[in-house]
């Protein structure tokens, strides 16, 4: 008969008591599963949200693990989800609109795996100008030197579809430069406009501001009496920039914007989606992302399907409905 120790015993039992909680431990990663996060260059806005979401979900969602992944940004996210590349992501409504119905720039493909889950922030437009007695409306631009951004930007393609919509694209002069840059140029002379499709406050507009006595033009007026912007393009709403947002602009600005939004595969399982905009929508959750970046002040139960003009995933729907939410045909399709 085998005669053990004490010390054996207590050694033998802690070697078990060791291999049971290795035993569960490999389990529980095993039945981790990784959900990637598609968000933006680093820095930037859409990054930002991205890790924040993804970081919140991994600590609050049980059994996923989820991986913030930087991108190019909305149309490569676009891209990513489409294919299954990445399970949740951040696309602008109008490159999700644009792309479902193959009218991406360049891009015929229509990328109909994407549905939209919640409204993030929006991205204004701003149409910045000297403060003088020049330059008053869009149509005071013909003939202008006007900052759309960068060339291939986001900023670029609003700007085209903007200044078509109101029949002066062929008329002005576009410069594609980018926002600091167009700042500059604005107090130098160099131009006659800058173009910002962004969150506000924008740095480039306050550097504009500060130097110089701007103006800001009122594009959601000029657009609905004159263009047709609202019915090409449905994924541009109203939104208003607040009296004092920028040295000397002493008024409510009355403009359009694009919506961030965030996305899903639509073969991402409907309760996977459903308890991800749960927990994301609590009080913790909405409070953990204005930390991250103070834009997330936007989200709400109210504004969570603003700027929506395609399909919502199904399991954001059932959140959105259990909240006393209605949607849109176009949104249930």
């Amino acid at each position: 008969m085998l005669i053990f120790s004490a010390q054996q015993v207590r050694k033998n039992l802690f070697l078990l008591a060791l291999s049971i909680m290795l035993l569960f431990s490999f389990k529980t990663i095993a039945s981790e599963r990784t959900l990637l996060f598609s968000g933006g260059p680093d820095g930037g806005t859409f990054q930002y949200f991205s890790a924040g979401i993804s970081e919140y979900l991994s600590k609050e969602l049980d059994g996923y693990k989820v991986l913030n992944e930087a991108s190019a940004g909305s149309v490569e996210n676009l891209r990513r989800l489409n294919k299954r590349e990445s399970d949740f992501g951040i696309t602008y409504s109008g490159d999700l609109y644009l792309g479902r119905n193959g009218r991406l720039s360049n891009n015929a493909r229509q990328y109909r795996n994407v549905h939209a889950v919640a409204y993030l922030y929006g991205a204004p437009a701003h149409l910045v100008v000297l403060d003088d007695k020049r330059i008053n409306s869009v149509s005071d631009l013909v003939g202008k030197k006007v900052a759309v951004g960068a060339v291939g930007s986001g900023a670029a393609a609003s700007a085209k579809r903007f200044f078509e919509s109101m029949g002066v694209w062929g008329k002005i002069e576009p410069q594609f430069l980018g926002y600091s840059e167009g700042a500059v140029s604005l107090g130098d002379g160099l131009i006659d406009a800058l173009w910002v499709f962004a969150g506000y406050p924008n740095s480039a507009v306050i550097q504009a501001a500060s130097a110089n006595r701007i103006k800001l033009l009122q594009t959601y007026t000029e657009a609905q009496k004159n263009g047709k912007l609202f019915e090409d393009f449905p994924f541009y709403s109203k939104v208003v920039i607040p009296a004092d947002t920028y040295p000397g602009v002493d008024y409510d600005v009355v403009t359009i914007q694009d919506s961030a939004l965030w996305t899903a595969s639509s073969r991402l399982p409907g309760d996977v989606v459903e308890k991800a905009v749960k927990l994301i929508y609590q009080s913790e959750g909405l409070d953990h992302l204005v930390s991250v970046k103070s834009t997330a002040k936007a989200m709400s139960i109210d504004s969570g399907l603003t700027g929506i003009v395609t399909p919502v995933h199904k399991g954001a729907q059932n959140f959105w409905k259990s909240k006393g939410k209605t949607l849109t045909e176009v949104q249930i399709r």
